[in-house]
């Protein structure tokens, strides 16, 4: 069998890239090439604007209902091939199936929520605001969005953007990671088969160099971004500075605050799922468990014994609850930053590298990582490793561990558990955070509301998913209308 070469999708048809630079896709497990993608040329992205543009005032002008109609259409498919799609996603990415299908189901509702905007879209009307005089204020579409995708949720992420721009009226490209690719094109594939009019949404492989084009691109209106903080704050400053709106959510640091109170056999599942799920490759990762006074102590040694019982393989076998990460370089960062965790002299009590997977001798795999007696200040404290990697940090009370989350450069989650309403209320009104769990180890918002990143983990002021896209992807026209 050959491996796959990926196509962009503009117009309405499978184009090949006329570029003579490609990338490897590689399974993670096997290390095994399955795809090449195209670093597409400038020249593709034109093609791709063009085709957007073109389709706008025809999209625009169709009902909502009927740009509705065919997010349902998409809806189904993608229900139809749901299976074929998550076992797709373990193989580019690496996470277990179980995650994909989570993955595949969280897709799922945002084109659902997006389908079901109807209400949302139509605006509000005030009558006789004087003799004779109404107000009424109408949400109309912009024109041609774009989505910078990253490579940890291929399937959801641009889900987060594009159904929303759509249903408004828009018309879209979706430029997916160069890293995990073959996810997308499989869903544009569905697109296709949905059947939604030619240009009305666009897909364009590559690299920094489209990036850069689609930044710069006048005939583009927004961006949407999802990835590390310092490329969030690159496409945010590119794409306003091209008089674009951006959306740009950043990396993360999380914090997971354990009080003297909290029921140890429902928090220490809840802390291994959220630091470990996905290999720790998601921006709501729990990075940092905050023990606070006598906790300490049980709450490390509860974790390392249930980090030690995870079992690491292909995602695709049953009974692996944890696979690798995605390719060769973020293993070896991984690695780098465990080394820099024992010169700063934080305790390793559980080390995940060198571990050995029968059958798959060349996947990226390392096992789940677990660091005691971590200072804030360190760097293992401080910045985004993107894997399996957990730090403790023992804290006397909850003022103090609120201290150390607030001083932080990241905002995306935080949580607490705790059987204390009191200070759950407290840590819910003081935490600076957007996306806060009380008992909840990965606080991840459902489609209905926005993923909402503070500080250095979001650039810009409408957020991913729900309201917050809508009104990303819409003008407001205030009308005031008197007959005589």
């Amino acid at each position: 069998m050959g491996v796959e070469i990926l196509r962009n999708y503009i117009g309405g048809e499978w184009v090949a890239s006329t570029t003579e630079n490609f990338l490897e896709v590689r399974n993670p497990a096997l290390d095994e090439v399955i795809a090449r993608v195209p670093l597409s040329t400038p020249e593709e992205v034109d093609r791709a604007v063009a085709a957007a543009r073109s389709a706008f005032e025809t999209w625009r002008r169709l009902p909502v209902q009927a740009r509705a109609r065919y997010l349902l259409r998409l809806r189904d498919l993608v229900e139809q091939h749901f299976d074929d799609l998550a076992r797709t996603i373990v193989q580019e990415h690496g996470k277990t199936l179980e995650e994909a299908r989570g993955e595949m189901q969280r897709t799922l509702e945002n084109i659902e929520a997006a389908a079901g905007m109807f209400a949302s879209l139509m605006g509000y009307h005030t009558p006789q605001i004087a003799d004779g005089i109404d107000e009424e204020c109408i949400l109309e579409p912009v024109g041609v969005f774009c989505c910078i995708a990253p490579f940890n949720f291929p399937a959801m992420i641009p889900s987060w953007f594009f159904p929303y721009a759509l249903v408004a009226g828009n018309t879209y490209i979706v430029k997916p990671s160069e890293i995990c690719p073959i996810t997308q094109t499989r869903l544009f594939e569905l697109i296709q088969q949905a059947g939604f009019p030619p240009g009305v949404i666009n897909l364009v492989h590559g690299g920094k160099e489209v990036v850069d084009a689609l930044l710069a691109h006048p005939g583009i209106a927004g961006v949407s971004f999802v990835g590390s903080t310092p490329v969030a704050k690159y496409v945010y400053a590119t794409a306003t500075a091209h008089g674009k709106r951006a959306q740009c959510h950043g990396g993360a640091k999380n914090a997971l605050v354990v009080m003297p109170d909290a029921d140890l056999e429902r928090t220490v599942p809840a802390i291994l799922s959220s630091a470990f799920g996905s290999a720790g490759q998601r921006c709501l990762a729990g990075s940092l468990a905050i023990a606070v006074g006598e906790i300490h102590r049980p709450l490390a040694e509860a974790l390392v014994e249930g980090a030690s019982r995870i079992r690491v393989g292909y995602g695709l076998e049953e009974g692996v609850q944890m696979g690798p990460v995605v390719s060769r370089k973020a293993l070896e960062r991984i690695h780098r930053y465990i080394e820099i965790g024992l010169q700063e002299e934080a305790d390793l009590l559980l080390d995940g590298r060198g571990i050995q997977v029968p059958g798959y001798p060349k996947g990226y795999f390392i096992g789940p990582t677990i660091f005691d007696r971590v200072e804030p200040s360190m760097a293992i404290a401080c910045e985004e490793i993107f894997g399996p990697v957990l730090g403790i940090i023992p804290a006397r009370d909850l003022e103090e561990a609120l201290t150390i989350i607030n001083r932080s450069s990241y905002g995306n989650a935080a949580s607490l558990f705790t059987r204390d309403g009191k200070a759950a209320r407290e840590f819910k009104l003081r935490v600076r955070a957007g996306n806060v769990g009380i008992n909840i180890g990965v606080a991840a918002p459902i489609a209905p509301y926005p993923f909402a990143g503070q500080k250095s983990s979001f650039f810009g002021d409408l957020h991913g998913q729900g309201m917050d896209t809508l009104y990303f992807f819409t003008d407001r026209k205030v009308v005031i209308t008197r007959w005589f």
